[in-house]
């Protein structure tokens, strides 16, 4: 399978030539509530509107069937187009398939489809390789604790690609050499939810488990976590938290000094990107099938290079 840089994505963006007017793409994203897909909403509409594209979103509200009716609907309406944030990876193969069949141009964005080794020619996906992420979080995690120290990890839906690749990470980092001081004592699924976040780190606060570090696989778990750390007066500076994505509410906690670490996954990137794929497609270019999006790690001493970009 080819894989592709988004460097040259990008560039595109600003130097290709338009789209006609009058396309229309339907984009389908798993949650419009959940702080980065806001995002990469707003990212993915100012790269459509300057390609001349009719956009019109809808909300899958983290349901499977929603989303595939909205897939088929769009399909059904004679979109020119459709971009699809996956609510679970693997509820993708029917809607590749249904697209497929129509003959409308598909990208996938942010999530991978269960379907990725096999999509169509006129099928892509563009998003960032989550064996990065975890694994630099991790890293980074084990560099501050000097190889040494109990770990909570706050796993994300259960299921999930993202959520299952993560917390791969978290182990195969810490089978590494160097970071085998450290310890595992509690894993847990809080559904990438900041209110799910907090509920676990109150439970393991009330249980008195001892631990030096919370890994969540997003901001927004890890955010609960602080927050339940604050409620019962824990001293932060006694602490390591980390978290996946650098929204604005993770890099203002790292700001006051609560959240230690994070990644910064592109969603302005991964916005335009799916745009810019997505035109190609419709174009009847050849594109790569997947179009990585590198993840960068963010920690106080560079969190400046990141506010305001996500």
């Amino acid at each position: 399978m080819k894989k592709l840089s988004l460097i040259p994505l990008a560039a595109a963006l600003m130097t290709g030539p338009a789209l006609a007017e009058e396309l229309e793409i339907g984009v389908s994203f798993f949650n419009l509530d959940e702080r980065f897909i806001i995002g990469l909403r707003e990212s993915l509409e100012q790269a459509a509107e300057a390609q001349g594209m009719d956009v019109n979103v809808e909300d899958a509200r983290n349901d499977i069937g929603r989303q595939l009716s909205q897939v088929q609907n769009f399909i059904a309406s004679g979109v020119d187009g459709i971009i699809v944030n996956p609510v679970h990876s693997d509820s993708t193969s029917a809607m590749s398939r249904a697209a497929a069949e129509a003959g409308i141009p598909l990208v996938y964005v942010n999530r991978q489809p269960v379907d990725i080794d096999s999509l169509p020619d006129n099928q892509a996906f563009v998003g960032s390789d989550e064996r990065e992420s975890g694994t630099l979080q991790t890293q980074e995690v084990c560099r501050q604790l000097d190889g040494e120290g109990k770990l909570l990890v706050m796993m994300g839906t259960l299921g999930d690609n993202a959520a299952q690749v993560r917390t791969q990470d978290i182990h195969d980092v810490i089978a590494t050499p160097e970071c085998s001081g450290l310890e595992i004592v509690e894993q847990q699924d809080a559904d990438f939810q900041r209110i799910e976040g907090n509920n676990l780190m109150t439970n393991w606060l009330t249980s008195g488990l001892e631990f030096d570090a919370v890994i969540a696989n997003n901001d927004e778990m890890a955010i609960g976590a602080i927050q339940a750390l604050k409620n019962v007066g824990y001293d932060m500076d006694e602490v390591i938290v980390a978290g996946i994505d650098a929204t604005s509410d993770a890099l203002a906690a790292m700001q006051a000094g609560e959240l230690d670490i994070t990644v910064f996954q592109n969603g302005p990137a991964q916005g335009e990107g799916a745009v810019d794929t997505l035109h190609r497609l419709i174009e009847g270019e050849d594109v790569d099938n997947v179009v990585w999006v590198p993840f960068e790690l963010v920690t106080p001493d560079n969190l400046d290079e990141y506010v305001g970009r996500n």
